[in-house]
C-alpha cells in the first residue's frame, strides 16, 4: 500500500486549511492510500538527518516553501513542485512567467524595490505608472491569498499613500479591467485536465472572492476560456491549479492569477466535483 502525507500550516487558526487537508486525506484513502495529515512544523527539518518511514509522496497545501525543498531533497514527490509554489505564492514572480509564455492579462509593471526607510517619490517614477496605467487601476502585494491585499486605487491620493505604505513590499501595478468589477471565473485544473469551474460575482467588493463576499454558481467555459486557463497552469509548471479569470472587453477572458494550493471546498459545494480525488489519481498515474 503505498503511503502519503498532506501537510499544511499549523500556525493558521481558520478550519479551512484543515479542512482542505482532511478532504485530500479522504480522497487519498479512498483511492487505497495510507494518508497521514501533518502540519508543517510536524515536520522537523534536520537537514543533515534522513526522514524514517518517509511517504512515497506528499501533496503540499502549504506555502512553506523551504519544507517543500527540504522534502524534495529527500527525493520525496513534491506536488506541486516547491518551484511551482514559490512561482505562484509571489505574484510579481507568476506575472513575468506568464508574461513571457505570452498568456493574456491585464498589463502589469512590477514595482521596483525601494527600501523601508527610503524612497523615490521625486524621479517622476510613480508619475510614468500612472500616465501608462490611468486610474483606477490595482496594486498587489506579492504575497497575499483569498483576494486580501490586492487595492483598488482611485484618486492619486490613495495612490501615493499605498507606495509609500508598501515601501519594502513586493507588489505590482495592474490596469483595473472594469468589465470584470466584481466577478471572475475559478478553473479548477489537474495535470492538463479541467476538473471544475464555477463562475463568482459580488455585488459590494470589486472582488468575487467568495471569502469576501462573493456567490458562486456552476458556469460552462468557452474554448476560449478553457484554453487560456490550461495555458496559464503550464506557462507556471504548475500540476494542480486553480487558475482565476477576468472578463475583458468584449469578454474575452484575461488570466488574474494561479494559484498553486487553491481551495476546493466552495468548488465541491457548488458544482459537487471533489478535485482531491482527480489530484490523487493523477498523482497514482504518474507515480506509475
Amino acid at each position: 500500500m503505498k503511503s502519503c502525507w498532506v501537510i499544511y500550516n499549523g500556525s493558521l487558526t481558520s478550519d479551512k486549511f484543515a479542512d482542505q487537508a482532511r478532504l485530500v486525506q479522504e480522497a487519498a484513502e479512498r483511492a487505497g492510500v495510507r494518508a497521514t495529515l501533518l502540519k508543517n512544523y510536524e515536520v522537523q527539518m534536520d537537514v543533515q538527518k534522513k526522514i524514517e518511514d518517509a511517504p512515497d509522496f506528499v501533496v503540499f497545501l502549504d506555502k512553506d516553501t523551504l519544507l517543500a525543498r527540504y522534502l524534495k531533497q529527500l527525493d520525496i514527490p513534491v506536488f506541486n513542485d516547491p518551484e511551482v509554489i514559490e512561482t505562484c505564492d509571489n505574484k510579481a514572480k507568476q506575472y513575468l512567467k506568464l508574461a513571457k509564455h505570452g498568456v493574456a492579462m491585464p498589463r502589469t509593471i512590477i514595482a521596483p524595490k525601494v527600501y523601508p526607510n527610503f524612497t523615490i517619490e521625486d524621479s517622476g517614477y510613480y508619475e510614468n505608472v500612472l500616465v501608462e496605467l490611468g486610474l483606477p487601476l490595482i496594486i498587489k502585494e506579492g504575497h497575499g491569498s483569498f483576494g486580501m491585499k490586492v487595492y483598488l486605487i482611485e484618486t492619486k491620493e490613495a495612490f501615493d499613500e499605498k507606495v509609500k505604505e508598501l515601501r519594502g513590499v513586493d507588489y505590482v501595478f495592474q490596469e483595473f479591467i472594469e468589465t470584470s468589477r466584481g466577478r471572475d471565473l475559478r478553473v479548477n485544473i489537474v495535470g492538463d485536465q479541467i476538473i471544475a469551474s464555477m463562475y463568482r460575482h459580488s455585488e459590494t467588493d470589486f472582488r468575487a472572492n467568495i471569502t469576501n463576499g462573493g456567490v458562486a454558481e456552476v458556469v460552462k467555459l468557452t474554448e476560449a476560456q478553457e484554453t487560456l486557463a490550461l495555458a496559464a497552469a503550464k506557462a507556471v509548471g504548475a500540476e494542480f491549479a486553480g487558475v482565476d479569470l477576468l472578463f475583458g472587453p468584449n469578454e474575452q477572458p484575461l488570466v488574474c492569477e494561479v494559484n498553486g494550493a487553491a481551495h476546493i471546498r466552495n468548488l465541491l459545494n457548488v458544482t459537487g466535483i471533489n478535485v482531491a480525488d482527480a489530484m490523487i489519481a493523477y498523482i497514482l498515474e504518474k507515480l506509475g
